[in-house]
Protein backbone atom coordinates (compact mmCIF):
# COMPACT_ATOMS: atom_id res chain seq x y z
CA UNK A 1 0.00 0.00 0.00
CA UNK A 2 1.29 3.42 -0.91
CA UNK A 3 1.24 6.34 1.51
CA UNK A 4 -0.59 8.85 -0.74
CA UNK A 5 -2.70 8.96 -3.88
CA UNK A 6 -3.01 12.41 -5.47
CA UNK A 7 -6.21 12.66 -7.52
CA UNK A 8 -6.66 15.37 -10.15
CA UNK A 9 -9.82 15.70 -12.24
CA UNK A 10 -9.12 17.24 -15.63
CA UNK A 11 -11.31 18.68 -18.34
CA UNK A 12 -9.66 20.69 -21.13
CA UNK A 13 -6.96 22.17 -18.89
CA UNK A 14 -3.89 20.37 -20.24
CA UNK A 15 -1.41 23.20 -19.62
CA UNK A 16 -2.60 23.82 -16.06
CA UNK A 17 -2.52 20.09 -15.42
CA UNK A 18 1.07 19.87 -16.59
CA UNK A 19 2.13 22.66 -14.22
CA UNK A 20 0.36 20.85 -11.38
CA UNK A 21 2.13 17.58 -12.21
CA UNK A 22 5.50 19.33 -12.37
CA UNK A 23 4.97 20.84 -8.91
CA UNK A 24 3.92 17.43 -7.60
CA UNK A 25 7.16 15.87 -8.84
CA UNK A 26 9.09 18.03 -6.37
CA UNK A 27 6.52 17.76 -3.57
CA UNK A 28 6.40 13.96 -3.77
CA UNK A 29 10.16 13.52 -3.41
CA UNK A 30 10.73 10.86 -0.71
CA UNK A 31 6.97 10.15 -0.47
CA UNK A 32 5.62 6.77 -1.53
CA UNK A 33 2.84 8.16 -3.67
CA UNK A 34 1.01 8.00 -6.94
CA UNK A 35 -0.65 10.59 -9.15
CA UNK A 36 -4.01 9.69 -10.68
CA UNK A 37 -5.51 11.97 -13.33
CA UNK A 38 -9.16 11.45 -14.18
CA UNK A 39 -9.86 12.95 -17.57
CA UNK A 40 -13.50 13.88 -18.13
CA UNK A 41 -13.38 13.45 -21.93
CA UNK A 42 -11.21 16.46 -22.73
CA UNK A 43 -10.97 17.58 -26.33
CA UNK A 44 -7.53 19.21 -25.93
CA UNK A 45 -5.46 16.01 -26.31
CA UNK A 46 -4.84 15.84 -22.54
CA UNK A 47 -4.70 12.05 -22.32
CA UNK A 48 -2.14 11.56 -25.11
CA UNK A 49 -0.06 14.56 -24.03
CA UNK A 50 0.19 13.57 -20.35
CA UNK A 51 0.62 9.85 -21.12
CA UNK A 52 3.59 10.57 -23.37
CA UNK A 53 5.36 13.04 -21.08
CA UNK A 54 4.53 11.53 -17.67
CA UNK A 55 4.32 7.73 -17.98
CA UNK A 56 4.32 7.36 -14.18
CA UNK A 57 1.01 9.28 -13.92
CA UNK A 58 -1.94 6.92 -13.91
CA UNK A 59 -4.71 8.20 -16.19
CA UNK A 60 -8.33 7.16 -15.90
CA UNK A 61 -10.02 8.17 -19.11
CA UNK A 62 -13.77 8.74 -18.89
CA UNK A 63 -15.82 8.26 -22.05
CA UNK A 64 -18.15 11.02 -20.92
CA UNK A 65 -17.84 14.01 -18.62
CA UNK A 66 -18.89 12.52 -15.28
CA UNK A 67 -18.48 15.78 -13.41
CA UNK A 68 -16.11 16.60 -10.59
CA UNK A 69 -17.54 14.47 -7.77
CA UNK A 70 -18.09 11.26 -9.73
CA UNK A 71 -14.65 11.54 -11.32
CA UNK A 72 -13.01 11.97 -7.90
CA UNK A 73 -14.98 9.03 -6.51
CA UNK A 74 -13.86 6.82 -9.40
CA UNK A 75 -10.21 7.55 -8.64
CA UNK A 76 -10.62 7.19 -4.89
CA UNK A 77 -12.10 3.72 -5.40
CA UNK A 78 -9.07 2.75 -7.47
CA UNK A 79 -6.44 4.34 -5.22
CA UNK A 80 -4.14 2.05 -3.28
CA UNK A 81 -3.02 4.39 -0.54
CA UNK A 82 -3.44 5.24 3.11
CA UNK A 83 -4.22 8.87 2.27
CA UNK A 84 -5.89 10.58 -0.70
CA UNK A 85 -5.25 14.17 -1.74
CA UNK A 86 -7.78 15.82 -4.07
CA UNK A 87 -6.30 18.61 -6.17
CA UNK A 88 -7.66 20.94 -8.80
CA UNK A 89 -5.52 20.96 -11.95
CA UNK A 90 -4.70 24.66 -11.59
CA UNK A 91 -2.92 24.01 -8.28
CA UNK A 92 0.79 24.52 -7.73
CA UNK A 93 1.89 22.46 -4.74
CA UNK A 94 4.60 23.76 -2.41
CA UNK A 95 7.63 21.50 -2.08
CA UNK A 96 7.05 20.74 1.62
CA UNK A 97 3.24 20.78 1.64
CA UNK A 98 2.66 17.07 1.12
CA UNK A 99 5.23 15.89 3.64
CA UNK A 100 3.89 18.39 6.19
CA UNK A 101 0.31 17.26 5.56
CA UNK A 102 1.18 13.59 6.02
CA UNK A 103 3.13 14.39 9.19
CA UNK A 104 0.14 16.30 10.57
CA UNK A 105 -2.28 13.46 9.83
CA UNK A 106 0.02 10.90 11.42
CA UNK A 107 0.43 13.06 14.53
CA UNK A 108 -3.37 13.59 14.82
CA UNK A 109 -5.00 10.19 14.47
CA UNK A 110 -8.40 11.69 15.35
CA UNK A 111 -8.32 13.97 12.28
CA UNK A 112 -10.63 12.85 9.49
CA UNK A 113 -9.40 15.27 6.86
CA UNK A 114 -6.91 18.06 6.35
CA UNK A 115 -7.18 21.31 4.47
CA UNK A 116 -4.28 23.63 3.82
CA UNK A 117 -3.76 27.35 3.69
CA UNK A 118 -4.01 28.15 0.00
CA UNK A 119 -2.29 31.21 -1.38
CA UNK A 120 -3.50 33.59 -4.05
CA UNK A 121 -1.18 34.70 -6.86
CA UNK A 122 -0.12 37.73 -4.77
CA UNK A 123 0.93 35.49 -1.86
CA UNK A 124 -1.96 36.39 0.44
CA UNK A 125 -4.06 33.69 2.06
CA UNK A 126 -7.03 32.64 -0.07
CA UNK A 127 -10.17 33.02 2.07
CA UNK A 128 -11.75 29.96 0.45
CA UNK A 129 -9.07 27.83 2.14
CA UNK A 130 -11.54 27.34 4.96
CA UNK A 131 -15.28 27.47 5.32
CA UNK A 132 -17.93 27.16 7.97
CA UNK A 133 -21.02 25.02 7.71
CA UNK A 134 -23.51 26.79 5.42
CA UNK A 135 -26.71 28.18 6.85
CA UNK A 136 -29.16 30.83 5.61
CA UNK A 137 -27.69 33.37 8.05
CA UNK A 138 -24.13 32.54 6.96
CA UNK A 139 -25.07 32.93 3.30
CA UNK A 140 -26.84 36.23 3.97
CA UNK A 141 -23.80 37.66 5.78
CA UNK A 142 -21.53 36.54 2.95
CA UNK A 143 -23.70 37.98 0.18
CA UNK A 144 -24.02 41.27 2.09
CA UNK A 145 -20.19 41.30 2.45
CA UNK A 146 -20.47 41.61 6.22
CA UNK A 147 -17.46 39.29 6.51
CA UNK A 148 -15.35 42.04 4.92
CA UNK A 149 -16.85 44.88 6.93
CA UNK A 150 -16.58 43.10 10.29
CA UNK A 151 -13.78 40.53 9.90
CA UNK A 152 -13.57 39.65 13.64
CA UNK A 153 -17.33 39.17 14.14
CA UNK A 154 -17.53 35.45 14.82
CA UNK A 155 -21.24 34.92 14.08
CA UNK A 156 -21.18 36.97 10.88
CA UNK A 157 -18.02 35.34 9.56
CA UNK A 158 -19.01 31.70 9.55
CA UNK A 159 -18.58 31.53 5.76
CA UNK A 160 -14.81 32.21 5.54
CA UNK A 161 -14.06 31.89 9.26
CA UNK A 162 -11.97 35.06 9.04
CA UNK A 163 -11.88 35.42 12.82
CA UNK A 164 -9.64 32.33 13.10
CA UNK A 165 -5.85 32.62 13.10
CA UNK A 166 -3.90 31.52 10.01
CA UNK A 167 -0.70 30.50 11.76
CA UNK A 168 -1.96 27.55 13.82
CA UNK A 169 -4.06 24.48 12.95
CA UNK A 170 -7.73 24.86 13.85
CA UNK A 171 -10.75 22.58 13.65
CA UNK A 172 -13.44 23.68 11.23
CA UNK A 173 -16.60 22.43 9.53
CA UNK A 174 -15.46 22.30 5.91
Amino acid sequence: MKKLSVVIVSYNVRDYLEQCILSLKAALQSVDGEVIVVDNRSSDDTVAYISKRYPDVRILENHENLGFSKANNRAIRQSRSEYVLLLNPDTVVGEDAIRAGIAFMEAHEDAGALGVKMLQADGNAAPESRRGFPSPFTACCKFMHLHGLFPRWKRGNRYYLSYLPWDVPVEMDV
